[in-house]
């Protein structure tokens, strides 16, 4: 009886997988997650200056809203919204400028 050729006893396998690459996409997140950090730390003072500014229109104006203001405010709660989302890891769609604003 003859023994069998190990080469016929392997069965064909894909290429190994990049142990790297895990820890690659972990760095690249958190490069992410600081930046964005830093973009919502401007946020906040910009959300500050438009409260304000609102504020001080609906004391002139019999308080009507500036409708321009409340679409910004809108759309920076939105943003807000899709940066902590990504910043907490319960997604992994990064807000604009990486993604287009709603």
């Amino acid at each position: 009886m003859q023994d069998p050729d190990p080469m016929e006893l392997k069965e064909p396998q894909g290429p190994a997988p990049d142990p790297v690459t895990p820890v690659r996409r972990m760095g690249q997140r958190l490069l992410y997650v600081i930046l964005i950090a830093f973009m919502l730390s401007l946020t906040a003072t910009v959300l500050t200056m438009v409260t304000v500014i609102q504020f001080i229109i609906q004391l002139t104006a019999k308080g009507e809203p500036n409708e321009r203001l409340a679409e910004f405010g809108e759309g920076l709660g939105i943003w807000i919204a899709k940066a902590a989302r990504f910043q907490a890891a319960a997604s992994e769609t990064k807000p604009w400028p990486w993604t287009d604003i709603d």
